[in-house]
């Protein structure tokens, strides 16, 4: 038996979502301050109700009220009752809160290696060159069995790689001390933002955010991302990160009655801002290939052009708040806006768009056979859920309520490269120590011991200690070609 709609706005009738069709993704868009963020809740407590759990960044800081019920504002009852919606009524929803700086959630972290090369040298901003010799370090290190899990990993290994170039050179090709010298400034950037808190273990368990309460709601993730935004590159690549990762964990999930979860990508511009050709081709396949996993993707920006048109086009529900046109681009990209819709020969699209006011919206969803149904003028519902944000020991208890509370919360740092460098180099020197007290001639080293001193003595620049998992050669996996090793 099919799910009914889940009724997000209503204009001559109620428009929903069909839960068999959620995991073929969707559009929030609009300019600030025409109500996407209200049209978010919505969506994501509709799917909470049916079971489906949610992940979302709250890029404004103002969606934690979700965990508690709403009435708190006028506005809402009145347009509950505007709408006719006799059902309507104040909720709660079950919330839990995740802060890649561990401040105002659960902290959320990864390993460098699950990142992999390919993403991080998004984040560390590095050219094409320099993200190969990024390649070459993440491969040395592999053969080597040292672990990459934190911050302190990656700079050991890249002080070692570059003080053993000519070593590497025949065997990987060359590594420039200019490529080097890019990849650990990044790495201080990085750090600098704050950002060395988000490398390290326990890592994310994705099945940690696909959960629903004691009634069967689904589990509404918000992720603190105010201060985050403030790194757009590192914001953006973390959330795909989730994407790749979602799709390379999760089985075949076929033609599913509703999704495993539905994932909001707020800011979705940001993602493909200075993105390499490559990367988006990448990105392409992600959003086409993971709905087969049963995982949903709304994509909110402020304008659609924002997104590729390989994207765009598989973006089947879409609400389409107010663009502004002041200047001959924005008309220009107002008018492109409205032809990404299916006509309604009622409706002036183009003129449309300009005109909603704030809650209004174009909405646009596909029908039983996959198909969007013609654009229609709508209100948004109004959201369950409390409008205001929770104050500050609100937040606190809800997060100390979590199953998931202490789990997250005590980091760990385990053996990983830089601890097996340090020891080696202690090693080493303790060995050249030794030899002229004991009165004997040290002996020719081979290659491989040369080698092998090199490395220790080079991490010796370094500090820090982890234990990690098997070097992963990155978390898009077979999507990016390079499948993982467990």
């Amino acid at each position: 038996m099919k799910s009914a709609p889940l009724i997000i706005a209503k204009g001559a009738s109620e428009i929903g979502i069909l839960p068999n069709m959620a995991n073929r993704h969707g559009l929030v868009a609009g300019a600030t301050g025409t109500g996407k963020t209200v049209t978010l809740r919505v969506m994501a407590e509709q799917f909470s109700n049916i079971g489906v759990p949610v992940f979302m960044a709250d890029v404004k800081g103002d969606l934690s009220g979700m965990a508690k019920p709403g009435g708190d504002k006028p506005a809402v009852m009145e347009r509950a009752k505007q709408l006719g919606l006799a059902e309507f009524s104040p909720n709660g929803f079950p919330t839990v809160f995740w802060d890649v700086f561990g401040q105002l959630g659960h902290p959320v972290r990864t390993t460098i290696s699950e990142m992999g090369p390919l993403l991080l040298s998004r984040i560390l901003n590095l050219n094409e060159i320099q993200t190969g010799v990024l390649t070459l370090i993440f491969k040395i290190a592999d053969e080597n069995g040292l672990l990459l899990l934190d911050l302190k990993d990656l700079r050991a290994m890249a002080q070692f790689a570059g003080d053993n170039a000519s070593s590497f050179k025949t065997q990987y090709g060359n590594i420039s001390t200019a490529s080097i010298g890019a990849i650990q400034r990044g790495l201080l950037a990085i750090e600098e933002q704050g950002g060395g808190a988000f490398f390290g273990e326990p890592a994310l368990d994705l099945a940690d955010l696909m959960q629903t309460d004691a009634s069967g709601k689904g589990v509404i993730n918000i992720l603190a991302a105010d201060k985050l935004l403030q790194s757009p590159a590192l914001y953006a690549t973390f959330l795909l990160w989730m994407l790749a990762e979602l799709f390379e964990t999760l089985p075949e999930a076929g033609d599913p009655e509703k999704p495993k979860l539905v994932f909001f990508f707020d800011e979705a511009h940001l993602l493909f801002t200075d993105a390499p050709k490559a990367l988006e081709d990448k990105i392409e396949q992600v959003v086409r290939l993971i709905r087969s996993k049963g995982v949903g993707v709304y994509f909110v920006t402020q304008n659609p052009l924002d997104i590729p048109e390989t994207v765009l086009g598989q973006l089947g529900n879409r609400v389409q708040h107010a663009l502004r046109a002041f200047t001959p681009k924005d008309q220009k990209a107002v008018k492109a806006a409205a032809e990404t819709f299916r006509a309604n020969p009622g409706l002036d699209v183009t003129k449309a768009i300009t005109e909603l006011a704030v809650g209004e919206a174009l909405v646009s969803v596909l029908d039983p056979k996959g198909a969007p149904t013609a654009v229609e003028r709508a209100l948004v519902c109004p959201p369950q859920s409390r409008l205001t944000p929770l104050s500050v020991d609100e937040r606190s208890s809800v997060i100390k309520q979590s199953v998931l509370f202490g789990h997250y919360e005590k980091a760990e740092d385990r053996e990983s490269a830089y601890e097996k460098l340090k020891a080696r180099a202690e090693q080493a020197a303790a060995s050249e120590a030794d030899a002229p007290a004991r009165g004997r001639r040290a002996e020719p080293k081979s290659a491989a011991a040369d080698m092998i001193g090199a490395m220790a003595k080079s991490a010796a620049h370094a500090i820090g200690s982890q234990l990690g998992r098997q070097i992963i050669r990155g978390a898009l996996g077979a999507i990016l070609g390079s499948g993982r090793r467990r």
